[in-house]
């Protein structure tokens, strides 16, 4: 082995089970689907400006992955031209094969160790106030990467301690441990996305099981009460209303306090067909519905996704907590906010 290289990673650091197993997709009628054509308030400019380019320079010089490059987010060019990224740890191929999703599935073998440190520096650097740190599902490692996730958020914590810091995490199959692991580490928001209602988890969701994503919010309730959570859904997988608005419920009723709803955009021909496409007045519809069902802050739209305005989002629903009142915003003509409030 050359200096310099990480040795391999232990075979019992791995779940060779979850690395066998065969997930395959639902076939579907391409044809049929495209003829669902994409609403004029979804288009969004192509990314480009200066500090996009100084972002996806530093991205590639520190070899790091962010969750917006990888799930093609609509809102890359607005977010990396403000200086805001969320950083995708644990390698960028998932053991799972999610219907929605855009990024890569299959037997990972990336394991960096550095990478904790390369991201704490990097946020140095971008001098954050605020930043998002996510990663893909890793059921072949023992811990499903909580270990990992801990080194990260400890090393943001000692380059950048005045940074706050959100975690979107998998559900880490559901391990107690893994959880009190991640949470032990200190983060200022846990965040964790239901995706869908439970309806179609075995369609768009594999891996994934509902009432584990609502065990795991109550077990963070328990463990920190005072830990701020969060979750997100995406809207036109074929979900009714009245799904959607009791899957909303049922995150009220374990400790969810902000709420994230977008539409759901096919990333490619391969993935599940878009069943409807939601008119920003329904997005600002489902906003005063979450509000009066007790979200202390529902941030509703077209193009929001799960850390678009993630600052802000945090900023209002501690606001809104304190003075009781609920807030939200649906975007009445799908245009996304200002800036300002960005790091």
């Amino acid at each position: 082995m050359r200096p310099g290289r990480h040795a391999p990673p232990q075979s019992a650091w791995h779940n060779e089970e979850v690395l066998r197993a065969r997930i395959e997709l639902p076939l579907i009628d391409a044809d049929a689907a495209l003829r669902v054509r994409k609403p004029e308030w979804l288009k969004v400019r192509a990314p480009g400006g200066p500090n996009y380019m100084r972002l996806k320079a530093l991205m590639r010089a520190a070899n790091l992955h962010s969750v917006c490059e990888e799930a093609r987010c609509p809102n890359i060019g607005e977010c990396w031209e403000d200086a805001t990224a969320t950083f995708m740890i644990l390698g960028d191929v998932c053991t799972r094969n999610c219907g929605y999703c855009a990024i890569a599935h299959g037997r990972p073998v990336w394991e960096d160790r550095e990478e904790p440190e390369r991201i704490g520096c990097a946020v140095a650097d971008l001098a954050l106030e605020y930043v998002v740190i996510t990663s893909v599902n890793r059921d072949d490692l023992a811990d499903g990467g909580a270990g990992h996730w801990a080194a990260t958020i400890r090393a943001v914590r000692r380059h950048a301690p005045a940074c706050r810091l959100e975690v979107l995490i998998p559900d880490f199959q559901g391990s107690h441990a893994s959880l009190e692991t991640v949470i032990a580490a200190g983060p200022d928001v846990l965040n964790h996305n239901t995706e869908t209602v439970p309806r179609l988890y075995k369609t768009a969701r594999h891996g994934g099981r509902y009432e584990r994503t609502l065990a795991l919010f109550r077990q963070a309730r328990a463990v920190a009460p005072a830990l701020r959570r969060k979750s997100g859904i995406i809207l036109g997988l074929g979900e009714t209303r009245d799904e959607l608005l009791a899957t909303m419920r049922d995150l009220v009723d374990v400790g969810v306090s902000i709420l994230t709803l977008g539409q759901y955009l096919r990333p490619s021909a391969a993935h599940l067909p878009v069943e409807k496409y939601y008119h920003p007045d329904e997005f600002a519809a489902l906003a005063e519905h979450g509000r009066a069902l007790g979200f202390t802050h529902v941030e509703s739209g077209p193009l929001v996704r799960s850390s678009y305005h993630a600052k802000k989002q945090a900023d209002t629903a501690a606001i809104t907590s304190e003075s009781g009142v609920a807030s939200g915003t649906g975007h009445p003509r799908g245009q996304p906010l200002s800036n300002a409030s960005l790091p």
